[in-house]
């Protein structure tokens, strides 16, 4: 080795470096690959991918390889770098090389090559499987001790291979994945996503018309005053009562009874002929499961009772899908029926309406975990019936109370700004 030049044992150290850059920089790439993007890859047919993902399903053994080659590759880097080190320094080129050894290694061999595989995973990894499942077929008898050995030391103490798990994503982590998805996304898909994910924080109480803002045909009243609704409503299915909201007979759809209206004959006991017998909701039932609830059961209305049978609200279908994909009426300078915008800049409200929806409208954040609706929440803020008019400021939102009626209310006054941070507390 005295006769070997030093300008070929440089070439060879320069060489060496290069291939502990390699593994190193493969080793970080092939662990930081998104998995998701590496499976759609190998699912579209990349042959990178496919090798890659078929690496990482057993990573003791791709470690070990990695291992192998990067430390077989820095004892001979030590190796020849101390040898060079004697020759030109003697016994002193020993420690000299020793200490730029280890800075090289550090820079040249570690941490740059790291930092760029980090940066540009799937540039280095997937060209890396290729050379590691070559590798593997040839060094597998000695990749296999490698692991026997190793995994022996694992279980002796406590650790299986075998209990691995596969990466999954929860709710809130693919939330996160999807808001991060920028321009990937198209924006108004990215919201559908998320409230997609949202319907199972989400229980039908949140978006139910209230039991007394339900409107049904009542058999009991007059007649005629029942033919006159029937004739003059925008509902296209109405609950058929006797009376009173709980003694339901069921529903009725307004294409059912329309050509009997007309006619002379038309009689309660005709209506109640096409009448469809009801469909009821447990009060609590998550959105994503009440989705599929009226799926199988091939329903589009129902009414959400509580614990002891009491009729509470109504939900529909289109209530539930908007929660998806929005309002499916145009938007209006009125921003709907329940939140007018006045020419001040405020916002006259409903007190009736659903906080998610209000929320939604006007983008505040008020707590939507308690009382449903916006006079709950002022009445439950004050803890009493306010007198109108009054102002309360409830996270940060200040709200004049217009019009209170039959203890609830009514109507309130949102001046403008509308976000956070307005205001003192009443």
């Amino acid at each position: 080795m005295h006769d070997i030049p030093l300008a070929a044992l440089f070439g060879a150290l320069f060489l060496l470096f290069l291939l502990s850059a390699f593994f190193s920089g493969s080793e970080t790439a092939l662990m930081a690959l998104n998995r998701y993007r590496m499976r759609h890859k190998a699912q579209q047919g990349h042959l990178g991918a496919q090798l890659a993902a078929r690496l990482l399903e057993r990573p003791d053994r791709l470690i070990g390889l990695i291992l192998l080659g990067n430390n077989f590759v820095n004892i001979l880097i030590t190796q020849i770098a101390t040898f060079i080190g004697w020759r030109l320094f003697g016994d002193p080129g020993i420690a000299i090389a020793t200490g730029l050894l280890t800075l090289a290694l550090l820079i040249f061999a570690e941490t740059a090559p790291k930092t760029v595989a980090a940066l540009h995973s799937e540039r280095i990894a997937y060209p890396a499987a290729w050379i590691y499942t070559g590798l593997l077929r040839v060094l597998w008898p000695v990749v296999y001790v490698i692991n026997l050995l190793a995994n022996g030391v694992l279980r002796l103490l406590g650790i299986h291979i075998d209990d691995r798990q596969r990466a999954a994503l929860t709710a809130d982590e693919l939330r996160s994945v999807v808001t991060e998805a920028g321009a990937l996304i198209p924006a108004k898909h990215q919201r559908m996503l998320i409230n997609l994910l949202d319907l199972e924080r989400t229980t039908v109480e949140d978006i139910m018309i209230p039991r007394n803002e339900i409107v049904a045909l009542d058999l009991d009243e007059d007649w005629n005053d029942v033919l006159e609704q029937i004739l003059s409503g925008s509902f296209t299915r109405l609950p058929v009562i006797e009376g009173e909201l709980d003694r339901v007979l069921g529903f009725v759809h307004m294409r059912d009874i329309l050509p009997l209206a007309h006619r002379e004959s038309f009689t309660p006991e005709d209506l109640r002929q096409v009448v469809t017998p009801p469909y009821f909701i447990p009060e609590g039932t998550a959105l994503n499961r009440q989705l599929i609830n009226f799926q199988k059961q091939k329903q589009r209305i129902g009414l959400v009772v509580d614990e002891y049978g009491d009729i509470e609200g109504l939900v529909t279908l289109e209530d539930l899908l908007e929660e998806i994909v929005g309002e499916f009426t145009s938007d209006s300078p009125t921003m709907g029926d329940e939140v007018l915008r006045q020419p001040d800049g405020s916002v006259v409200v409903d007190g009736g309406i659903h906080l998610r929806e209000l929320n939604r409208a006007l983008g505040l954040k008020l707590p939507v975990d308690g009382p449903k609706t916006l006079s709950g929440l002022i009445v439950e803020h004050l803890e009493d019936i306010p007198e109108a008019v009054a102002s309360v400021r409830i996270d940060g939102v200040v709200m004049d109370i217009i019009q209170i009626k039959n203890n609830t209310v009514r109507t309130v006054r949102i001046p403008p700004p509308w976000s956070p941070g307005q205001g003192d507390d009443s």
